[in-house]
């Protein structure tokens, strides 16, 4: 794997690592270059935006986090070294366990999420949340989650 690609596959894990610690901060800011797309439509938002969606309804514990573990699979990685750009396509599924929920997978998707470099680092310019396919019970994640569109959440 080229130095590209391990520092593009961190950044998918940093965002995950940073989720999971409740650090919903932390993984608006890799975003914040970004546009972001949160349904099917011509609807995006910038990292703020997101970050404010994710305040509102991700439910974050006494402990400081939401309870869960993404984990990132299947990165699919197609990188133009000369033009610094990049994609990469990813499947991601979100496991949590509550005192209240035992663990269990809550949420599967892709992620599609381009880069662009600048000077030496790569970043994140888009990342397309509209592609969740699968829900287990979301009671223990979202707020409000029966009247809340998911897109943009996970």
């Amino acid at each position: 794997m080229s130095n590209s690609a391990v520092e593009m596959t961190n950044l998918l894990y940093r965002y995950a690592e940073r989720m999971d610690g409740g650090d919903l901060e932390g993984a608006a800011a890799l975003l914040q270059h970004a546009r972001i797309k949160v349904t099917n439509g011509d609807n995006f938002l910038d990292a703020a935006g997101i970050l404010l969606i994710w305040k509102q309804y991700i439910k974050i514990y006494p402990c400081g986090t939401p309870r869960t573990k993404h984990v990132i699979s299947n990165p699919i990685i197609e990188i133009d070294e000369t033009a610094g750009k990049a994609t990469i396509r990813s499947n991601y599924t979100v496991f949590q366990a509550t005192h209240g929920l035992a663990l269990q997978p809550i949420a599967v998707g892709r992620y599609h999420d381009e880069f662009e470099r600048v000077g030496q680092a790569w970043r994140f310019c888009f990342r397309d949340y509209s592609l969740l396919e699968l829900t287990g019970d979301l009671s223990f994640h979202l707020n409000d989650f029966e009247s809340r569109r998911l897109d943009g959440l996970s």
